[in-house]
């Protein structure tokens, strides 16, 4: 028996085992998939937000807030990628300037510090590749970038290093709700706990519906992106927005933490549950909208388009709280922007919850709350030397692009929580995620997994189960690896 289930591995699934792993609890994170982070958190603009959108007063504003401080600290302290630039949100005409001034005051309100109003001068001042129709902007010293799906691989990595179980490929099928806990059966096995945390995204609503009445419904929203080569990465140095609209925070101009571009999304509502699909349509409505922002982006050294899924409710807010049926069954759901800057605040917030309805939990004496992770392209040139001295994997290149090594391959496959898939490995050294796009290195990873787990050539898959890459494995000498 589990004293807490938590069913979905995404970002906030993770911040909750993070949060709960603290505690003297027998804990499982339930995953439909073959990995953590495989949902909206591998695919979202990746910005931690400021906190000045969300209106005064709602779960949304109190967590953005919390959560863009917890980010920033367990960015350092679990060697995620992280950096606070900024944001600008900018105006382009009297409606605009009116409504920049607007989230000025709810910023003001919510506790975000440093917000300024900038002149047209000002911002072009700091963005000088902007369009110069500009009039102003609100500027926001407290946003930042962030790498999604490596925090949430570090929350679920230190989770599991302190006793948390991560039950993988495990669909949840149905879960009865008994009088003093839940039968949860998943594809593979029942699994009984006192408590459920509901943080399953997009099928949130399916999750709460099984185990009872669920007063809420989630409607997708997809968003496509543009994802530029790193010689773009310099056109902006801040997250420049638009002005929000009824569809959300709208295209966004941004450089990413591994130096790229990143530029959209746009808002396709009502989508199917597993449609990311990106499409023609949507892709040139994105480039068209942030030719607003800037006409000097190069579309010409894009190197992958994607897209994403919002877990968009039928309610104003995110929905955080015991479900109607029952104190035990935590819904964590429509956790639609700024979901991941709220993350950490949400799994902070579940763990107390979880506390008022009844679950007796002291703190561990001794919590591992660190993780050391090594990332070779950000060493001096004396570390590196220093590294590959003592462990000569380091010194051998995989990843052309990105300068990823066999050691930082072998660190991931050896970790806590270990990636079966070239898309896991990639998620976790950033192998493949360069110009090329795993052009070069895709067959060297592909090897070393396979040899590495013990896994037969050709029953490595690229991503999701099923997503196989060879249907027979060679003689080693033909690979040509």
């Amino acid at each position: 028996m589990y004293d807490v289930a938590i069913i979905g591995a995404g970002i906030c699934g993770a911040s909750a085992a993070y949060f709960l792993a603290q505690r003297k609890l027998k804990i499982c994170v339930i995953e439909k998939e073959n990995d953590v982070a495989m949902g909206t958190t591998k695919a979202n603009s990746a910005i931690v937000h400021a906190g000045y959108d969300p209106k005064p007063g709602t779960l949304m504003a109190r967590f953005n807030v919390r959560g863009a401080a917890l980010i920033k600290e367990l960015a350092a302290k679990l060697s995620v990628p992280y950096q606070q630039i900024g944001s600008l949100v900018l105006a382009f005409d009297d409606a605009d300037l009116k409504l920049i001034h607007k989230l000025y005051e709810r910023g003001v309100q919510n506790g975000v510090p440093g917000l300024q109003i900038l002149s047209a001068e000002e911002t072009l001042a700091k963005e000088p590749n902007l369009n110069p129709t500009v009039q102003g902007s609100l500027y926001a010293p407290t946003a930042g970038i962030v790498a999604p799906w490596e925090l949430c691989i570090a929350l679920c990595e230190v989770a599991a290093q302190n006793g948390c179980e991560f039950k993988l490929d495990s669909e949840v099928t149905a879960i009865e709700n008994r009088q003093d806990h839940f039968v949860i059966t998943t594809v593979n096995e029942k699994i009984e706990a006192k408590y459920i945390v509901n943080a399953a995204g997009v099928f949130a609503d399916k999750i709460c519906a099984m185990a009872g009445e669920c007063d809420f419904t989630i409607h997708p929203s997809k968003g496509q992106y543009y994802l530029l080569d790193k010689n773009q990465g310099d056109l902006v140095r801040h997250v420049v927005f638009q002005c929000p609209t009824a569809l959300g925070k709208g295209v966004l101009v941004s450089p990413t933490v591994e130096g790229n571009l990143i530029v959209g999304p746009n808002a396709e509502l009502d989508n199917q549950r597993d449609d990311v699909a990106t499409t023609r349509a949507g892709l040139d409505y994105v480039a068209a909208t942030a030719a607003k922002t800037t006409t000097k982006i190069n579309y010409r050294e894009n190197v992958r388009n994607f897209s994403g899924l919002r877990a968009v409710s039928d309610k104003d807010d995110f929905i955080i709280g015991p479900a109607a049926f029952s104190p035990r069954f935590i819904n964590v759901a429509g956790i639609k922007s700024p979901g991941l800057t709220a993350a950490p605040a949400i799994g902070e917030y579940v763990a107390e919850l979880l506390e008022n309805s009844g679950l007796k939990a002291e703190k561990k004496e001794s919590y591992i709350d660190i993780r050391k992770h090594i990332v070779f392209n950000r060493l001096t040139a004396e570390e590196k030397k220093k590294l590959i001295k003592e462990n000569p994997a380091y010194g051998n290149v995989i990843c052309r692009c990105n300068t990823v090594t066999e050691g930082e391959i072998l660190q991931a496959l050896r970790s806590p929580l270990p990636p079966r898939t070239l898309d896991g490995v990639k998620r976790r050294a950033g192998t493949g995620m360069g110009r090329c796009q795993g052009g070069f290195c895709s067959p060297r990873v592909h090897e070393i997994i396979s040899r590495e787990l013990g896994i037969p050539f050709e029953a490595v898959e690229l991503d999701r189960k099923g997503s196989r890459i060879v249907i027979r494995d060679m003689n080693k000498e033909d690979r040509n690896v």
